[in-house]
């Protein structure tokens, strides 16, 4: 089953939400809906940034998780920006 990452920019909390709720809440909806494979959060040029990798049978579920997952997040913190790729053989590819 093919491999796919959503990665966002994450900006400001949402009220009352601490930092470490983040990443946990955007593993437990890709969970919802599909295999989660892992979770990571880096700071790169000094915004945070969420990656969530999942399987999915093609690019329009993977489109359809992505979402779920984007949406999940910007409960809790702002989802500023997100990509969405497809593992294809050593590199990532962008979809959608």
């Amino acid at each position: 089953m093919p491999s796919y990452r959503v990665t966002m920019t994450i900006g400001m909390l949402r009220p009352g939400v601490s930092p470490e709720r983040v990443q946990p809440t955007a593993a437990d909806a890709a969970e919802e809906v599909a295999v989660l494979e892992s979770s990571s959060v880096d700071v790169v040029r000094g915004q945070a940034r969420l990656v969530v990798r999942f399987t999915a049978d093609d690019v329009e579920l993977a489109l359809q998780v992505a979402r779920h997952i984007v949406t999940s997040t910007d409960h809790v913190a702002q989802a500023l920006d997100a990509v969405v790729t497809e593992r294809d053989g050593g590199t990532w590819r962008r979809v959608g």
